[in-house]
């Protein structure tokens, strides 16, 4: 199978290179690879020079966000299976084969997707993101998967349509969401992809924002015909997990009275949700009274515990 890969880039200068060669060393023998760079000057286009023989096509031009980034690469995807890989992650070495294993022992699936390592700017890990294999009324409920371990059949991705560019937080989601009304997804118990967390990211830098789209979300599927009768059997798990991903980024921003009070509703709609969550409530409160700090002790207790695995 052939695998076609876009890279979204803005002043990601610092990482690029990580990113750009996590993609290019992967061995495996039919990859075609775009970088979509949307004009910077910080010295992403030299970095991306370097490297323009064996990429199948780079732009650095301005664009319209990142979701117009990754469309205009995929567009010019011929691969059966496609993906994309921000700017500021990489791959993990093998990714792409055990992608295309999958897909091939599961000819019926659209989305295969596996686990992630979090890591720092310098590239240290402290957390691994495992997951479980989810149906369609999973991710309507929110249960998140993590994008740079996801992977597409490019077919199904045509009949789904591609991103939503008024979307700029859940925008991955909202795909997934489409193309797992289309086609099964498929779990790899593998971690197969590094996702990288720094200040800029949007992950931490704009954390009051992602309940805004999930809410939105949650308005969409209640009033498209394709997901409203899932909506209607799961109404009070899909606005739970709305509002548990909402607190769950108000927490990450140090928002906790906020943060708990959105807590508080998800339980009143979906209690075995936020109970998966249970040590993070306790941080909320911790946060309230002044004790936000030893949230950082626990997550530095997690990287040590990393390092010695």
């Amino acid at each position: 199978m052939k695998v076609s890969i876009v890279t979204p880039s803005f002043n990601q200068a610092r990482y690029l290179e990580q990113t750009i060669r996590s993609v290019l060393e992967q061995g495996y023998p039919d990859v075609e690879y775009f970088v979509m760079d949307g004009g910077s000057s910080d010295g992403s286009a030299a970095i991306i020079q370097r490297y323009a023989g064996q990429l199948s096509g780079w732009v650095s031009e301005k664009d319209k966000g990142q979701a117009d980034a990754i469309n205009k690469g995929l567009r010019q995807c011929s691969g059966d299976i496609v993906a994309w890989l921000n700017s500021d992650d990489y791959y993990l070495p093998g990714a792409i084969a055990l992608a295309v294993d999958v897909f091939t022992q599961h000819p019926e699936a659209g989305l295969v997707y596996g686990n992630v390592l979090s890591v720092d700017a310098n590239s240290q890990p402290f957390n691994l993101q495992t997951f479980q294999p989810s149906n369609l009324t999973d991710l309507m409920s929110f249960r998140i998967i993590s994008q740079p371990a996801v992977f597409m059949r490019r077919a199904v991705l045509e009949r789904a349509g591609l991103l939503d560019e008024s979307y700029h937080l859940l925008l991955d989601h909202h795909l997934w969401l489409r193309m797992a009304r289309l086609a099964p997804m498929v779990h790899i118990p593998e971690t197969l992809a590094a996702a990288r967390y720094h200040a800029e990211a949007k992950n931490l830098a704009r954390t009051a924002d992602f309940g805004r789209e999930a809410y939105r979300l949650v308005d969409w599927m209640q009033s498209d015909p394709a997901f409203a009768d899932e909506f209607k059997r799961h109404e009070k798990r899909i606005r739970g997990g709305a509002q548990r991903l909402d607190a769950f980024y108000l927490l990450d921003g140090a928002h906790y009275a906020a943060a708990l009070q959105t807590y508080l509703k998800a339980f009143s709609n979906s209690p075995q949700i936020v109970l998966r969550e249970a040590h993070r409530v306790f941080f909320a409160l911790l946060g309230l009274i002044g004790l936000g700090n030893l949230r950082g002790v626990y997550v530095h207790l997690r990287k040590k515990l990393l390092e010695i695995k």
